[in-house]
């Protein structure tokens, strides 16, 4: 997840990768703009307040307080006048700044950290009048085993971008394709289909893509690429981290849905779980149904904190949010109240920091946890596929249904 999930990011900055619902996830890389809202469904906000947000006071705080101040390093660039998110609705960079600075100086106590919130936010209930496509998942990070060098126990290369790899965001060439992006290679001039995942996987980088680590496992590996960031252990113990540093432009094709349409697993049964049961019991098939997902991502090397979201900031694990960045301002902080147990158990009702973005994350109610590194995190995102609702938290002085300042 530094990276995408799906791969997103200015075109190179890596940012997280995750898991969806029934493994629809997702391949699309965040863009340095804002994108335009979607034309569809739209986002309803009405005014709320704290008392109407169900395990408000329970909540510790902290950990969205620590995930916020993460978020002000980006919200505190650009200018003062630049519109916060897609659209002008949310206001300015000028609106939000105050409650950063304040952010900076909050005694780290969950008392404290509550009273911030509660002192520079108002509740906005969001709604797009249809709950029944309302949908909240989690993703993680996995932990590989991997090696420098290639051997038999390490067979798998982990791709680095080619160096003919063409990656581009129609929006810097048409207004109404802002948020799309292609990628491909030039051809006698043209930009053509870049390989599919079944080519790279029958060998056409061979020899001319940089490795970036060799892996033991063909499934882990294709569920780091799902995921776009990962933990790898190296024979010795040591410990790297790896993110997403492009993609081959294909469509991303969900293999649980390949495995529920073709009654290889039954839909209520679907999870990350089942897909990697039903691989290990299958391993003749293996590579055809790896194969049926087109969508390669290649991956850097990654030194320091991480992963990084498309807000381009470390996320927090139990605390950052996907979220569709047409509706919605990547660091805004973001009161959840989904229908699925936490770490301990009991309801998941906390606040939360949108942070990161994925292609299967479509539309105004539906998001994406990210619960951590490792098993434990796989355990809690692999079957997550719950309804639930949430409220949107802003500055005092904005008004989302107002006209808010333009954008620079």
């Amino acid at each position: 997840m530094g990276a995408v999930h799906h791969a997103r990011s200015a075109l190179g900055q890596p940012s997280v990768g995750r898991l969806c619902a029934l493994l629809t996830v997702l391949l699309l890389a965040s863009c340095a703009k804002e994108p335009e809202p979607d034309a569809g469904t739209a986002l309803i906000l009405e005014q709320s307040t704290i008392v109407d947000l169900p395990g408000w006071q329970a909540d510790g705080m902290l950990g969205a307080l620590s995930a916020f101040q993460r978020s002000c390093r980006r919200i505190e660039r650009g200018a003062e006048t630049q519109g916060f998110g897609p659209g002008v609705r949310f206001g300015t960079r000028a609106e939000w700044r105050p409650a950063c600075a304040a952010a900076t100086d909050v005694p780290r106590t969950a008392e404290a950290a509550r009273e911030f919130f509660e002192a520079h936010f108002q509740v906005w209930r969001a709604t797009d009048g249809n709950p029944d496509d309302d949908l909240f998942t989690g993703y993680f990070e996995p932990i590989l085993n991997g090696s420098r060098a290639p051997s038999p126990d390490y067979p798998v290369p982990l791709y680095a971008r080619p160096a003919d790899l063409v990656l581009v965001d129609l929006g810097d060439f048409r207004d109404g394709m802002k948020g799309e992006r292609i990628a491909g290679r030039l051809r006698d001039g043209r930009l053509k289909p870049y390989d599919s995942r079944a080519d790279i996987a029958a060998g056409s980088l061979d020899g001319t893509a940089p490795v970036v680590l060799w892996l033991d496992d063909p499934v882990e590996a294709f569920f780091l690429h799902i995921q776009g960031s990962g933990l790898v252990r190296l024979p010795g113990g040591g410990l790297t981290r790896v993110g997403y540093d492009g993609h081959n432009g294909h469509v991303y094709y969900a293999i649980g849905r390949y495995l529920v349409n073709s009654g290889a697993v039954a839909k209520e049964d679907m999870s990350l779980q089942a897909i990697r049961r039903w691989l290990a019991a299958n391993p003749g098939r293996t590579a055809e149904v790896m194969n049926k997902n087109p969508s390669y991502i290649f991956f850097r090397e990654l030194s320091g904190e991480g992963p990084i979201g498309a807000h381009g900031v470390p996320l927090t694990p139990g605390r950052s949010l996907a979220i569709d960045r047409r509706h919605l301002p990547l660091g805004a902080p973001i009161y959840v109240d989904i229908d699925v147990g936490d770490e301990t158990g009991r309801p998941l009702r906390r606040l939360m920091v949108a942070q990161d973005t994925g292609g299967a994350i479509r539309g105004p109610v539906r998001a994406d946890v990210f619960w951590g590194a490792g098993e434990p995190a796989e355990k809690l995102a692999g079957p997550m596929a719950a309804t639930g609702r949430y409220w949107l938290l802003l500055p005092k002085a904005v008004n989302p249904n107002a006209k808010a300042a333009p954008t620079s």
